[in-house]
């Protein structure tokens, strides 16, 4: 499982997202480092033990273990190993080089430590940030605005243009004494280049600088932030989770370390702050839903209540896509003849959605929604009505789409799977709807005897109850984005169709 989805995880079954920092400060002295190691190791166990109910995460500092030379490594190793498996690991190392010892350094926290990220300078470019990207379930978090003192003395310098361009750039505004009408801080250039990289680059943004924090998040809309500085710097929860939230009131990782180390009640101090933190994610979705209540009312008891994001006026992705498929006639109430010879009370065809660019571009947003928490190489769209739709999907998520020949074409190149791919990619399947498993299934076979991996099946509609079953049968997940009830209740509560039509409609879904 990939770090943020172990991250969304948390939030899901535990309601927090917050990153306690191990930052051990022995007593003992430089003459003896072993007493020191097991001060370390005896303090950071007492904060895990007290703590491990209310963290997301965990981060050490590597120079608090460096520090202490090999015993200090031997202790950050036993740190890592004691923290519970479900809570990962977030190295605090701030790597950064040229390939080669870039390679060296991710081998070591990935490997021999055995952490789930890591923080990286990205000063050296793309060239220090591809080793760590390599391992695929990691998350890599990438120095963008810093929470100490004089970071502005770099970060704060404008920059504008291409990054090919700047030099020339620049000369020719000293020259004529222009002002760069597109001048950005440079911290706002290495977001939005660092997030370019990968979709599990995240940003280090600090929390006790909200100004910047809400600039970043204009940038990147979607990016993890590891928000170090609230606590002992200065930062308040409340306001830097408010500045930096994505639209789904998520995304704020608080990294806190004095604030719960040196509190008299560790797990006390690590509880308020996650009550804060669900408290910020209140407040958040009730502002932009427009009401005390009505943010959390609107995600109640749906299977995306922790990820649901909302656009800018406040409706969720969701009742867009539900209003878009009802208002354009992909879901349509009457009496009809499916294929199978069996009434319905509704027809669903998902093929209009393309002829609707913003319903497109809507349904793309809730297939990658239901990206978000999942590992995979590359896109599979189920021919034909989900073809377009995984199109608009990996546009959205800028990732490379296959799709299995069905039947197998026998001339030209005989290809059964469309598209480049390498055996032993992982492919996050996409169709339509499901209703049974048949096609689905057909599909995976051929992707698997192609040498790909498919575990999970994304749908924008679930209708009935055979599909999941039919999936969870092949070992496929299934992640369906709504359920036909849902469509049903609208039409039900728009005046489309009476109480009694929508409960009839109901026992029909049953019958499926």
């Amino acid at each position: 499982m990939s770090f943020y989805h172990r991250l969304s995880a948390a939030w899901t079954e535990r309601r927090t997202l917050l990153c306690v920092g191990l930052d051990p400060r022995p007593k003992a002295g430089r003459e003896d480092p072993r007493g020191a190691v097991r001060e370390i190791l005896a303090e950071n166990r007492r904060l895990v033990d007290a703590t491990a109910e209310f963290a997301a995460c965990y981060k050490p500092n590597i120079a608090f273990y460096e520090a202490w030379g090999s015993a200090g490594w031997d202790a950050l190793k036993a740190t890592i190993d004691y923290i519970p498996d479900g809570i990962p690991v977030l190295l605090d190392a701030k790597r950064g080089d040229i390939d080669s010892t870039a390679r060296a350094y991710a081998r070591a926290v990935f490997e021999e430590l055995g952490a789930d990220a890591v923080t990286v300078s990205p000063y050296l470019g793309r060239d220090a940030a591809d080793p760590f990207l390599e391992y695929p379930e990691a998350g890599v978090f990438f120095l963008c605005r810093t929470s100490n003192p004089r970071a502005g003395i770099f970060q704060d310098l404008n920059v504008g243009g291409s990054a090919s361009g700047d030099a020339v750039r620049a000369e020719q505004d000293r020259a004529t004494g222009t002002v760069n009408a597109f001048a950005e801080p440079l911290y706002l250039r290495v977001a939005r280049e660092c997030v370019s990289w990968s979709d599990r680059a995240g940003l280090v943004v600090a929390g006790n600088d909200t100004a910047a924090l809400r600039k970043v998040r204009s940038v990147v809309p979607d990016a993890w932030f590891l928000a170090p500085g609230i606590g002992a710097q200065g930062g308040d929860l409340l306001e830097a989770w408010r500045a930096g939230a994505r639209e789904d009131g998520l995304g704020v990782i608080p990294a806190v370390s004095r604030a719960v180390s040196e509190a008299p009640d560790p797990g006390a101090a690590a509880a308020a702050l996650r009550r804060a933190s669900i408290e910020a994610w209140e407040r958040i979705l009730e502002e932009r839903a427009g009401g005390p209540g009505r943010g959390i009312a609107a995600l109640r008891g749906t299977e995306l209540e922790a990820g649901t994001e909302l656009d800018r006026f406040g409706r969720t992705i969701k009742e867009k896509l539900l209003r878009g498929l009802v208002e354009t006639g992909c879901f349509r109430v009457g009496d009809f003849t499916l294929k199978s010879g069996i009434r319905s009370p509704f027809y669903i065809d998902l093929r209009s959605v393309v002829s609707d660019p913003g319903l497109l571009e809507t349904a793309a947003e809730a297939y990658a929604l239901l990206a978000r928490n999942l590992s995979y190489d590359r896109l599979g769209g189920i021919p034909a009505a989900a073809l377009p739709l995984a199109t608009a999907a990996a546009l959205r998520l800028k990732k490379p789409l296959v799709w299995p020949r069905m039947p197998a074409k026998e001339h030209g190149t005989g290809n059964r799977v469309e598209g480049r791919y390498r055996r032993g990619d992982r492919i996050f399947l996409l169709d339509d709807l499901i209703t049974t498993g048949s096609s689905k299934l057909e599909a995976v076979e051929i992707l698997r005897c192609e040498g790909l991996e498919v575990e999970d099946l994304g749908v924008l509609i679930e209708r009935g109850v055979r599909g999941r079953r039919d999936m969870e049968a092949a070992g496929i997940r299934l992640h369906a984005f709504l359920h036909v009830r849902e469509l049903i209740a609208l039409c039900v509560s728009s005046g489309l169709v009476d109480p009694e039509a929508g409960r009839r409609m109901e026992e029909f879904v049953e019958t499926e």
